[in-house]
């Protein structure tokens, strides 16, 4: 039992879990890419301002230059800024690296001589910095700026916690959103497997597809078809079985009243008779109880399957064509056999049975003096075995349901149990043959074609 128990999983379970980690997953990396890319375009950004900074600063002092010459260090003043030393700090010196301008920020702080033209990273005070180092066209002034990166720090900062909240909400309402999902479509299941298990053995009713999801319905009409099987197998069996007591009562009353006839009989002449109409009755019942096994065994949901092999029609009905013959005799019929070479897939012992039944009704069917023709052959490329007879015939009306359980079209004048077609019709269909029922002989009477498959 435990190790049945270690073997079960829950596929509600697995769905949530399987669809959070890839929601997950896909939200750790989309923000990591989002991260990554608007820190490198917010420091291109940076960088860019810096530069236009340091082009504006120089142009400035080229002016002031030119206007006022060449004088001593000057400090401009940053207002606004509670804190100098963490903003930009710039610069200028000459040609012979004398400092000429720079912001009262810079005034103890040494940026480096020696910096390349164009953006760099220094250290200033155990922070990194962002440098920029320009030189006039004539190479007599040299501008440097340097600009703190905790200003972008703080903004990359910021971006990921806003990131980070906006994610962890989306991530909140994914798990929501799919967790409602997948019970919603549990809860359909659920109440399909509640209603199957609700039903009794006799209740085999349709289970509701509608409202069920779409990929479901397969599941579902599988269901419904196999209930629809069983249903119909049941049906079957409960008619079969109110049918055959039916059948068996008649043959069972004749028994039992030829025996109370025998017990009170006067003579030895009325024992005999009563004895042989004993024997008739008892022989009817047999007849009767062996076509209802057969009939029994050769039923679909039996599952037997009939184990087919190479042969040929004409020597299955070469070997039955003397009992016939004999048989006809005493029905004071003539029966004529064309036998041809008819190559199929057959089952000889059910085969056997088939033309029983079909020979059996046109010798009880057909009235003296009348005809039977029994023949096998091919016809457009199939073969086919015939029993023709010139009895009464079948109307065109009744050709269906003369395959019936227990259907006898002649009435109580004609013995039989009614289930001879029905046992040639189920063991035409185990040998995937087809049933045609045409005109007979002279003009009238009944002719069963069984048209087996093409070899």
């Amino acid at each position: 039992m435990s190790a049945l128990a270690l073997k079960t999983w829950s596929l509600r379970r697995t769905l949530l879990g399987v669809l959070l980690g890839l929601t997950l997953l896909l939200w750790v990396g989309s923000a990591a890419i989002v991260y990554v890319e608007a820190r490198r375009e917010s420091q291109e950004l940076f960088d860019q301002s810096l530069i236009e900074t340091g082009h504006l600063l120089l142009s400035l002092v080229e002016k002031d230059v030119r206007q006022h010459g060449l004088t001593g260090p000057i400090d401009l003043p940053l207002r606004g800024q509670p804190n100098p030393h963490q903003y930009l700090l710039f610069k200028v010196r000459d040609a012979q690296q004398r400092v000429l301008y720079r912001n009262d920020a810079a005034t103890d702080i040494a940026l480096s001589r020696s910096a390349p033209d164009g953006l760099s990273w220094t250290s200033i005070g155990g922070q990194r910095w962002r440098l920029f180092s320009l030189w006039d066209p004539q190479r007599t002034l040299q501008l440097l700026v340097a600009e703190p990166t905790s200003h972008r720090d703080d903004i990359s900062r910021g971006f990921f916690y806003r990131i980070a909240l906006f994610g962890l909400l989306l991530v909140a309402l994914a798990t929501i959103a799919i967790w409602w999902s997948i019970h919603r479509v549990f809860r359909v299941l659920q109440a399909s497997a509640d209603e199957v298990s609700a039903r009794t053995p006799d209740d085999l009713a349709d289970v509701h597809v509608h409202g069920a999801p779409t990929e479901l319905h397969p599941l579902l009409l599988e269901i419904n078809r196999l209930f629809g099987s069983v249903r119909q197998s049941r049906d079957n069996e409960q008619r079969f079985t109110a049918d055959a007591a039916h059948e068996l009562r008649t043959p069972l009353a004749a028994i039992k009243t030829n025996l109370q006839v025998l017990q009170r009989a006067r003579s030895a002449d009325e024992r005999e008779e009563f004895i042989t109409a004993l024997g008739a009755s008892v022989e009817r019942a047999t007849r009767l109880v062996n076509q209802l096994l057969a009939l029994a065994q050769l039923d679909p949901q039996s599952g037997a399957a009939a184990d087919l092999r190479a042969g040929d029609l004409a020597d299955l009905l070469a070997g039955q064509a003397a009992q016939w013959q004999q048989s006809s005799r005493q029905y004071q019929l003539s029966l004529s056999v064309n036998l041809a070479p008819a190559p199929c897939a057959l089952h000889v012992d059910s085969l056997q049975m088939l033309l029983r039944n079909l020979v059996e009704n046109a010798l009880r069917y057909t009235p003296a003096p009348g005809a039977i023709e029994i023949s096998c052959g091919v016809e457009a490329g199939r073969s086919y075995l015939r029993v023709a007879d010139s009895g009464p015939g079948i109307a065109v009306a009744q050709h269906e349901r003369v395959f019936e359980r227990f259907v006898r079209l002649g009435g109580g004048q004609v013995p039989g149990s009614g289930l001879g077609l029905s046992i040639v019709r189920r063991i035409a269909e185990r040998h995937g043959a087809h049933i045609v029922l045409g005109a007979g002989l002279q003009g009238r009477g009944l002719a069963v074609t069984v048209v087996f498959p093409a070899a």
